[in-house]
């Protein structure tokens, strides 16, 4: 019977967290693959109107928030996208939704600046960036979301993968912005585990969703 009843614990938590996982599109997580030389008009991020959104989920409910970004470049040749680098400074996790001590204790867990809590997410005094690196973009037509398909390679806690996702690249008047649809990530690919069903079976309702939403919004010029 405690068999039975564990079982049906975990399967209950299974479905509470899929039913409340951020939505978007799978960007996948593959081998990470060689960034070519791409030559064409560099545009450097604007830090002050550029971000990174995320959204995370669990059985309880979701948290939203933001990264800022530290540098990065937008590599433009005849019109199209061909390259580009991006990263994160995350020390800059953020929380939106919440207030007070809720928010800064979330922050510090995430930030892994708590005590005892250092592996637990993010770490960012041993990792204190994050990065993505373009390594192909291929246009797509009649989306009215997005213009391109961006393969990249993404570096969380000095692991890399390769992803990909959607994304809407604008150039004008000597400025390009870039704007996403959300897409996600499994988190656990990038070692980040803590209370993921996948490894820890007995969490129940405490599991926190292994995908991740990511919105992005930024400007170069």
């Amino acid at each position: 019977m405690k068999i039975i009843k564990r079982l049906s614990f975990f399967l209950l938590a299974i479905g509470l967290v899929i039913s409340c996982k951020p939505k978007g599109d799978n960007a996948g997580a593959g081998d990470s693959e060689a960034v070519s030389a791409a030559s064409g008009k560099e545009y450097n991020v604007n830090k002050a109107t550029s971000i990174l959104m995320w959204e995370a989920a669990k059985v309880t409910g979701k948290h939203n928030g933001t990264v800022n970004l530290s540098e990065g470049k937008v590599i433009i040749a005849e019109g199209l996208l061909v390259g580009g680098s991006f990263t994160l400074d995350m020390n800059t996790i953020t929380d939106l939704d919440l207030e007070g001590d809720g928010k800064e204790n979330l922050e510090k867990h995430l930030k892994g600046t708590a005590e005892g809590k250092e592996d637990d997410f993010f770490n960012v005094v041993k990792y204190p960036t994050a990065k993505f690196e373009i390594t192909k973009a291929t246009k797509l037509m009649g989306n009215d979301d997005a213009n391109y398909v961006v393969n990249g390679n993404l570096t969380i806690k000095d692991v890399t993968k390769q992803i990909s996702f959607r994304a809407m690249v604008t150039e004008e008047a000597g400025k390009v912005t870039v704007s996403t649809p959300q897409f996600l990530i499994d988190r656990t690919e990038w070692g980040v585990k803590f209370r993921s069903l996948k490894f820890f079976a007995d969490v129940a309702d405490k599991a926190i969703s292994d995908e991740v939403g990511f919105i992005v919004n930024l400007s170069a010029e």
